[in-house]
């Protein structure tokens, strides 16, 4: 794809287009779930930026997360009945994501108590990263009420991308040596 011009000014007056050509609202529910993916695909890049070359395999994982983050924004741009095939998110993304939250958690002790989102700084970020999924999901969900042609499976994926995140924060603090926090009650 080769883009010649950025700006089109459609925007301007509070209007942009789905990918197929119908011009919606800023606010259309399709555009505030992949707004809220896109938000969610350059919170894990700053993640990535900040990660140390001795954690590779958590940036391999979150390389392929941002690929799937763009996948799943052309299916949520995209209505059913487009006039071209576009790609849409399978089955087999949940089952990478679900394969890789049980390998990096087998290394973890087991979560007895709530924890508070800290530690290292990528380990924060992570944790900032897995609240933004988590928004991008209600957005979504919202959305799904109101358009049933939404690719279900999205739900599903932000869903396990989540508890992905959770999981990739606490192995990166073990790796890290940092040690979690309880939360207090008090």
């Amino acid at each position: 794809m080769r883009i010649t011009k950025v700006y089109t000014g459609v925007g301007d007056g509070g209007q942009t287009y789905l990918a197929d050509g119908k011009k919606v609202s800023k606010t259309h529910p399709r555009v505030e779930a992949y707004g809220c993916v896109d938000e969610l695909n350059s919170f894990i890049g700053l993640v990535r930026s900040k990660l140390p070359p001795h954690l590779s395999e958590v940036d391999g994982v979150l390389k392929q997360v941002q690929n799937d983050l763009f996948l799943i924004g052309g299916d949520l741009a995209t209505p059913e009945g487009a006039p071209f095939e576009v790609k849409r998110l399978g089955d087999e993304k949940v089952k990478y994501l679900e394969e890789t939250i049980d390998g990096f958690n087998s290394d973890l002790r087991p979560l007895e108590e709530f924890i508070l989102p800290t530690g290292s700084e990528v380990a924060a970020l992570l944790h900032v990263s897995r609240t933004v999924c988590r928004r991008a999901e209600r957005v979504l969900v919202r959305a799904m009420s109101s358009d049933e042609t939404l690719n279900p499976r999205v739900q599903v994926y932000l869903n396990r991308l989540s508890d992905l995140l959770f999981v990739l924060a606490r192995w990166v603090n073990w790796r890290m040596g940092v040690p979690e926090e309880k939360a207090e009650f008090r």
